[in-house]
């Protein structure tokens, strides 16, 4: 019997992986990764490592999630050294605990390796600390997307929340909007859009909730983004250190 690691690759900046993840990648016989991985933690890999590619496009799987499942038991049960690489955290919106679930349901020994999600590291990269005694205190993540069909999402709730971190909300941007706005939000609250978070073309829009839709569309921001809402917000403009002091020293063909 092998093992799996599912293991957190951090939000795009190949640095920001953790010592016991690159360990896994050094490690494995079998690594299947995601699409928001770096593909330069792959050049880790031992030379006759099997990578297989099983990522994600919005509304476009690659791979069905069930196959991910099977594939994780199938190389587990030859023997193989298995990692799981995943964006971000495995757990936080990432489905590993749907992965981790199906190794347990077949004994397969498994690990999981924590990652830093995108719900932090990109607004950090962005000068904006998602807690500040001046601005905000609490802290929520929030998925953009459900379930085809369902909205559980209790917005009500998180509307009190001074600070939300929301994943992969683009396409549902203006349900968002109307959520927050209907449960108490003011239009003036600040949001920023931060595209390809920690990475080489990172590019954040900062706007309000009134503005967000409008904004977002003139500036063409796509997934993958992360949606910060929350006066903590307002700190980027003292505090914003990545795109103004290392985007600014690269190539210009390299900036996007």
């Amino acid at each position: 019997m092998g093992k799996v690691y599912l293991v957190g690759a951090g939000p795009g900046d190949p640095d920001l992986i953790t010592v016991k993840g690159l360990k896994c990648i050094k490690l494995a016989d079998v690594i299947l990764y995601d699409r928001l991985v770096n593909k330069e933690l792959l050049e880790y890999a031992k030379p006759k490592a099997e990578l297989i590619y099983c990522g994600k496009l919005p509304n476009h799987h690659i791979m069905k999630q069930e196959l991910i499942n099977q594939l994780l038991v199938k190389h587990a049960k030859k023997g193989k050294i298995v990692t799981r690489l995943k964006g971000g955290d495995p757990f936080v919106f990432g489905r590993g605990g749907e992965e981790a679930e199906e190794l347990a349901k077949n004994q397969i020994p498994f690990e999981v390796v924590p990652g830093i999600t995108a719900g932090i590291a990109a607004p950090s990269y962005a000068g904006i600390p998602v807690t500040h005694r001046d601005y905000g205190s609490s802290f929520a993540f929030v998925t953009g997307h459900t379930k085809e069909g369902e909205d559980d999402i209790k917005w009500e709730a998180l509307a009190s929340i001074d600070t939300l971190a929301i994943y992969m909300g683009v396409k549902n941007l203006p349900s968002i909007q109307e959520q927050l706005l209907r449960h108490g939000k003011k239009p003036s609250t600040p949001v920023a859009l931060i595209n390809w978070g920690t990475t080489t073309v990172q590019k954040t829009v900062v706007t309000n909730l009134s503005d967000v839709i409008e904004d977002a569309q003139k500036e063409k921001i796509a997934n993958p983004c992360m949606i910060i809402v929350g006066e903590v917000v307002r700190m980027r403009e003292k505090i914003s250190w990545f795109e103004e002091s290392f985007l600014e020293t690269l190539p210009k063909e390299v900036v996007l």
